[in-house]
């Protein structure tokens, strides 16, 4: 089967989407790209995960990595390798035998294990499209808050806190109480502040 290698490219939301989410997956030779509609905690998985951002507890797809680690095995790549009905249909490689999944969750386990993500080429020719203007997303995405070293950070006056600390400690006591939407919105907020600096 003739296959196509995509990264991930971002996610998206539409508050008219009911809490759905576009996952959006780009060709690595090439300038299709290939959206798949998620749910909202499969794509606070995915999110998390590219972020850095280790929760106390493992949520499922960490859960589901841990198991196929216990038992020895291991995940090589995911392809998502049919398109019926408009929906996708993906599959696990897990030491050379093909586990039926949906593409969210095996993206998910993907991002987990850094593993190459494929799209059967008749799905990409199916379903993908060309942006019109590719420029505006050529530019690298802004650096997360996992990866913010505070010793970077502008000097401050001792018994002073900047903005952006004190985001960095709101972000870490939400992800340490599993409020996922609340770090999020934290996340995108510090994104901001950098984006000016």
């Amino acid at each position: 089967m003739d296959k196509v290698l995509v990264d991930i490219l971002g996610l998206s939301t539409n508050p008219a989407s009911g809490g759905a989410y576009a996952l959006i997956l780009r060709e690595v030779n090439g300038s299709r790209r290939l959206p798949i509609i998620i749910g909202a905690s499969e794509a606070q998985s995915i999110a998390l995960e590219m972020e850095g951002i280790k929760p106390p507890r493992p949520l499922t797809h960490d859960l589901m990595k841990n198991i196929i680690t216990a038992f020895g095995a291991e995940l090589t790549d995911i392809i998502i390798d049919d398109l019926r009905d408009g929906t996708f249909y993906a599959k696990l490689n897990i030491d050379n035998q093909m586990i039926d999944s949906r593409p969210s969750d095996a993206i998910a386990l993907a991002v987990r294990y850094g593993v190459q993500i494929f799209v059967a080429a008749p799905v990409m020719d199916e379903a993908a499209f060309i942006p019109e203007d590719e420029d505006e997303e050529q530019h690298q995405p802004p650096p997360s808050p996992a990866q913010v070293n505070p010793k970077q950070q502008h000097h401050q006056p001792p018994g002073k806190i900047t903005r952006l600390e004190q985001l960095n400690l709101q972000l870490k006591e939400a992800i340490e109480k599993e409020n996922y939407e609340k770090a999020a919105a934290l996340r995108d907020e510090i994104r901001k502040l950098e984006l000016r600096d």
